[in-house]
């Protein structure tokens, strides 16, 4: 299903510029049915993805994972997405069903929706405490966001582009960004050059839309950068819920409440956030569940 998502890993000019380049549009349209989002959420959601997707692209160990949290005081009110470095994603947003008028460029009002709040990046890298860096929302438009987070929290200077396109039946028709960084040692010359070529292009989009994939827009931005690809990596959206997970998770409210669910009678149903898979428990599974418990 996800065989057209790909990043690229890319380096230019001896290093000192550091790329992704991402399509990731059948990743995105299997969260908006996961979810049943709406088609801002969609957008929004897509958009924290698919940076999350690069901001993993760049972690070195097999098992570290960067999650990506926004809170604002906008309808969606919050969403989260959880990205590993084998191109893995899964996110959810609180409120799925939003709608609202189109922004004054007549395009989804992605911040509108998100609202004045906070963007929360946590790197866990196998260490004893994860990294946490935390920003004030910018523009609640994520891409904005994202490259305010990279100057204040990690003082790279990068440009971050995203952008999820919809049909009219507001199913996903083109997702996809990119994140360009500037490593120590680039100079102005090459900081204006890249400055001139963003000012110019279209929308991630626009580019998108019009057939071109990640490595037409590498190309179109460091063309004359001698842009080396290092890594090309497939992305999926990818949950890790599992029923000994959900088990685990109904046994750890307590005997006490785990007996009240008993005495009511009636099966269960424990939903995965991330995902939305369902897990059914009859009384038999929540009665071993109880034991078990007891033995805790």
């Amino acid at each position: 299903m996800f065989e057209n998502d790909h990043i690229l890993r890319v380096t230019a000019l001896d290093g000192m510029i550091r790329a992704f380049f991402i399509t990731d549009r059948d990743t995105v349209e299997y969260a908006r049915k996961a979810h049943n989002t709406s088609p801002v959420v969609t957008a929004a959601l897509g958009r924290l993805m698919t940076g999350a997707l690069m901001m993993g692209a760049d972690m070195k160990g097999e098992e570290d994972t960067v999650t990506l949290r926004v809170e604002g005081d906008g309808p969606i009110k919050g969403m989260t997405v959880v990205a590993d470095s084998r191109g893995n994603v899964k996110g959810f947003p609180m409120e799925p069903l939003v709608i609202i008028p189109a922004n004054d460029k007549g395009k989804l009002d992605v911040g509108g929706a998100v609202g004045k709040g906070t963007l929360s990046v946590i790197k866990d890298m196998g260490m004893k405490e994860p990294y946490t860096g935390q920003v004030p929302l910018i523009s609640g438009e994520i891409a904005e966001d994202l490259t305010y987070y990279f100057a204040a929290s990690e003082q790279i200077p990068s440009s971050v582009a995203l952008g999820v396109l919809m049909n009219k039946e507001n199913t996903v028709r083109r997702a996809g960004g990119f994140m360009i960084q500037l490593m120590p040692g680039a100079d102005e010359d090459v900081l204006s050059r890249l400055e001139e070529r963003l000012a110019s292009m279209k929308s991630v989009t626009a580019c998108l839309d019009e057939g071109m994939g990640p490595e037409d827009i590498m190309r179109l931005l460091l063309s004359d950068m001698e842009p080396e690809i290092n890594d090309r990596l497939p992305v999926r959206f990818k949950c890790s819920c599992s029923r000994e997970k959900m088990e685990n998770a109904i046994i750890s409210i307590g005997r006490k409440d785990l007996k009240s669910l008993i005495d009511e009678g009636e099966p269960i149903e424990a939903v995965c956030h991330f995902c939305g898979t369902r897990y059914r428990f009859d009384m038999p599974e929540l009665r071993q569940l109880w034991l078990r418990a007891q033995e805790r």
